[in-house]
């Protein structure tokens, strides 16, 4: 009963407010139309409209604010296009849900606001109606066509009254209320037209800064792997030949010991931290490039690798980096599972004119093996890690691999934007 009185009173909360809202956007009625009509006679409307409409819109976006919470939803904050020109403005299907929004809302909101105000009023009249013997005689109140002069008619019309306003608050004005948020919600709420558009918009601006992110991301990897090489690789070496003169140098058989121990030490960090350093940016792309890196790839392969790969051009360090991997991680997993006797190697860049990237710029490549097919990604075949790399830069992988063989797997990954 406490959550059905709660919910009343919310309602009727609303719709009063609604109510106060309503007569308040009346006003915005004749002031939009003298900023309007001050385009054509001076200057100055071409300048005010455009302030006006956003003055109005972000009372607007107040009351579907309130709606929304009336309902429990969430709502985007409404706002309107950075046009300064009043003709494009108009053009705007925001702009002109605006100018819609506001009679109707109006209108609405007064009607509803009345409903809100009747339930608590029928409830709280009683109190007059019990009050009848207080009036002069002269000044007897009426309800109903009915003068209350006497205690059994009063206490018949005041029960009514109560029943009445109780029903109506309790039954009548929740829904209402609800009637008019989503009414609110839905006069300023785009199309599902302006939806794609918008949807569309987003996903060109994001296709035109991936290259940028891309980019971005490449170069701080190669500056990562730069240190890591010319600072820290470096250092590694030198600590390792002074620990190898030291043990030289060094008679006592115990500290000769902990000696080459350290140097020993030295020696797996140095290897791990170039694995490290080939994990992060091979710098044999650096040095070859892509066509390059992959040429050294076949010839230390113990399986005959054809290449078949044309130039692509600059490419992003990402995609550079990202294509190599996958080229060596499917290499990889020829010799050590699919019992193959050779491998290809295929790579192009596809919608390329001249130095410029389009949309649509794809590099290609597939690696194709003779071996036993049959590849089970869950198995730990490093398939999932390509996929998850390749992903990342919005490119895709494609796995052929039927029992007895071939093994085709491809990969597509964006140039730019």
């Amino acid at each position: 009963m406490r959550d059905v009185w709660g919910r009343a009173l919310r309602a009727c909360g609303y719709l009063l407010l609604a109510l106060g809202a309503g007569m308040a956007t009346l006003l915005v009625l004749p002031f939009t139309l003298v900023v309007a009509l001050t385009i054509p006679v001076s200057g100055v409307g071409l300048f005010v409209f455009p302030r006006w409409l956003r003055l109005v819109a972000g009372w607007a976006d107040w009351n579907r604010r309130r709606a929304a919470r009336l309902l429990g939803v969430e709502v985007p904050e409404l706002s309107l296009p950075a046009e300064r020109s009043v003709l494009a403005l108009l053009r705007r299907p925001a702009v002109l849900r605006l100018l819609l929004w506001t009679p109707v809302f109006a209108l609405v909101s007064m009607v509803f606001g009345l409903l809100g105000l009747l339930g608590p009023g029928m409830m709280l009249n009683p109190v007059q109606m019990l009050m009848w013997w207080a009036f002069p005689p002269d000044l007897q109140p009426m309800q109903l066509g009915l003068t209350i002069d006497g205690w059994g008619i009063a206490l018949g019309v005041a029960a009514v009254q109560l029943v009445a306003g109780t029903v109506i608050t309790v039954w009548v004005v929740p829904p209402a209320a609800r009637v008019h948020a989503r009414l609110c919600v839905r006069l300023l709420a785009p199309s599902e037209r302006e939806r794609r558009e918008e949807l569309a918009t987003r996903v060109d601006e994001l296709q035109r800064t991936r290259a940028g992110v891309v980019d971005a991301h490449g170069a701080e990897l190669r500056r990562i792997e730069r240190d890591l090489h010319d600072g820290t690789q470096a250092r590694l070496v030198a600590i390792a030949m002074q620990l190898g003169v030291a043990k030289e140098a060094v008679a006592d058989p115990t500290v000769a010991a902990l000696l080459e121990q350290a140097h020993t030490g030295t020696e797996e960090a140095m290897s791990e931290l170039r694995d490290v350093i080939r994990g992060i940016y091979p710098p044999i792309l650096a040095d070859r490039g892509l066509p390059g890196a992959l040429a050294a790839l076949a010839g230390r392969t113990t399986l005959p690798v054809r290449l078949d790969v044309t130039d692509p051009g600059t490419l992003p360090v990402a995609v550079e980096t990202a294509a190599y991997y996958a080229v060596t991680e499917s290499v990889t997993n020829a010799v050590r599972h699919s019992g193959a006797d050779s491998v290809t190697v295929r790579l192009s860049r596809e919608g390329k004119a001249g130095a410029e990237e389009k949309r649509g710029d794809l590099l290609t490549l597939t690696v194709t093996d003779d071996g036993r097919g049959g590849v089970d990604e869950t198995a730990g075949s490093g398939i999932q890690g390509l996929r998850r790399r390749v992903a990342a830069l919005d490119g895709r992988v494609s796995v052929h691999s039927p029992e007895g063989g071939p093994t085709v797997i491809g990969v597509e990954l964006p140039c730019g934007s």
